[in-house]
């Protein structure tokens, strides 16, 4: 049998949706929110993004359950939803948490002195990343999309997208570089931003599929030299 409603805490029920009727449009802000809008949310948004990230991270859109994910955030699906309204909704979650902790990483590396140092110190510290045990292999920006199918199709474009903030950091850093005289006057940032986000994917897809850190490592450093032209 369930408890009864009445009590102190009825009475407050009633006196708040007594002050509601007495106030024409405040009905919903008297009627706690627990009533009106169902159960706050009670967990930690980050935290939770993390755990949901590491498993698109491992799994792909599409390989990544309901199951899987609220197992790994610690709430149960109508959280969920009630939170990000979707899986796909949650993905863009993640992927925006994912992209602010990338350009934490990203200033670093933007900030290497010339052109050359920023291909070489971006492209190892990839290398570094991507086989850290810490992190699953790879890169979310890469994996996450792999094998999507039918009712998927908008997720390579959300990935895309994302690596597409990524090639516009380089672009706008080489025309700086190029504007310094560290580049050449002739070359052309947005070629070397594509190439250099291309070799970055690349690196992706050979971490995903078991590189070594040392394997990576010797692409990066052949990679870079297409600055020395």
């Amino acid at each position: 049998m369930k408890p009864s409603m009445r009590g102190d805490q009825g009475r407050h029920v009633d006196k708040d949706l007594g002050r509601a009727q007495s106030a024409p449009g405040a009905m919903l802000r008297a009627i706690p929110k627990a009533i009106s809008m169902g159960r706050p949310r009670e967990f930690d948004l980050d935290a939770a993004l993390d755990e949901a990230m590491e498993v698109f991270w491992r799994r792909g859109y599409e390989g990544a359950t309901i199951a899987e994910l609220t197992g790994a955030m610690g709430i149960n699906p109508p959280s969920l939803y009630a939170a990000f309204g979707s899986k796909e909704g949650l993905l863009k979650a993640a992927l925006d948490r994912y992209t602010i902790q990338r350009n934490e990483c990203m200033a670093e590396i933007l900030s290497a002195p010339t052109a050359r140092e920023v291909a070489e110190r971006g492209l190892l510290k990839l290398a570094d990343l991507q086989t850290d045990p810490a992190n699953p292999p790879g890169c979310l920006l890469v994996a996450g999309g792999l094998a999507c199918g039918v009712g998927s199709e908008n997720i390579p474009f959300e990935l895309a997208a994302h690596r597409a903030q990524m090639e516009d950091q380089l672009r706008e850093r080489f025309i700086r570089a190029r504007e310094e005289g560290d580049l050449a006057a002739d070359s052309d940032p947005a070629a070397l931003a594509r190439y250099l986000s291309a070799v970055i994917a690349g690196i992706g897809v050979l971490a995903s599929a078991g590189a070594t850190r040392e394997q990576l490592r010797e692409v990066a450093l052949v990679a870079v030299k297409a600055f020395d032209e």
